[in-house]
């Protein structure tokens, strides 16, 4: 059966497209890169194309109709996949075995790379996307194709079983999944034997730069500061110490928030990286 929460994403979105989509003379200005063109070359400006990796319960498209257009619309090469389907499903993903997840992320990346004859690729992931990018950096080779890791509210250190099922409500139908075997939320479960193998001898690998983006208001990862992670080159980020005023939690942190938006472009960027502030909201 078909479940709705597509079209409940959708609306969301278009209600706040004034929020989420550049103004005609903005998108006139920036190159259009196109987002899933495999005959996109990368720019100079932007010489990575960017791999977003959606969370529990998401797919590649729902997940990011408002942040892979803002990327486009500044002329990345943006790309997006579904991962972490069980047998028969369609819509619904991240409910697989986490590793088998990542090494459908590295056959993905390993597509862009030969499609865009990039050198290597931008990770940006929400939720469990934020996280499961990181077995694919330490036990499958990633290291040397990725440059940067965002994660938008990733569950890092794992977390409750009743911080996965506070999505539920969002998504229509996908109670009905907690009756069946669910490798991929087993491991997330904080202490879970996938997250003591993951964080294990440390947190990040050489060679990639680390961004996390938390919010204080994140009812899914619990408590949101275990989100952040430790080693060099990382970069921990509360969204509230940016903007007091955004009250995004853990769902709109990677759906709608152009606060965050902005901070992810910072950390793709760096070069030509701007201060975020609550007036990113209106860029």
């Amino acid at each position: 059966m078909r479940l709705p929460w597509r079209r409940l994403l959708a609306a969301l979105c278009l209600a706040t497209a004034t929020a989420v989509v550049p103004t005609a003379a903005s998108a006139a200005s920036a190159p259009s890169s196109g987002w899933n063109d495999f005959s996109c070359r990368p720019s100079a400006q932007h010489p990575r194309p960017v791999v977003l990796v959606h969370g529990t319960f998401a797919n590649g498209t729902d997940n990011w109709l408002a942040f892979a257009p803002y990327l486009e619309a500044r002329g990345y090469c943006v790309f997006s996949f579904d991962y972490g389907m069980l047998p028969g499903e369609s819509l619904i993903g991240g409910l697989g075995p986490i590793a088998g997840s990542a090494q459908q992320l590295s056959d993905f990346t390993d597509r862009v790379l030969a499609a865009t004859h990039a050198a290597k690729v931008d990770i940006v992931g929400h939720s469990q996307g934020g996280m499961m990018p990181r077995y694919y950096l330490k036990f499958l080779g990633g290291a040397a194709k990725v440059n940067a890791l965002v994660g938008l509210a990733p569950d890092n250190h794992g977390t409750t079983l009743d911080g996965l099922t506070a999505l539920l409500p969002y998504f229509p139908g996908a109670s009905a999944f907690l009756q069946a075997g669910l490798p991929g939320l087993a491991d997330q479960v904080a202490g879970s034997s996938f997250q003591q193998q993951l964080n294990a001898g440390g947190d990040t690998v050489p060679g990639v730069h680390y961004t996390v983006i938390s919010t204080i208001y994140d009812e899914v990862v619990t408590p949101y500061t275990t989100q952040a992670l430790s080693g060099p080159d990382v970069h921990n980020v509360v969204l509230q110490d940016l903007c007091p005023l955004d009250v995004s939690e853990h769902v709109a942190i990677g759906l709608t928030d152009r606060i965050a938006f902005h901070e992810a472009a910072n950390a793709l960027d760096p070069a030509h990286a701007t201060r975020t502030t609550c007036l990113s909201a209106l860029s």
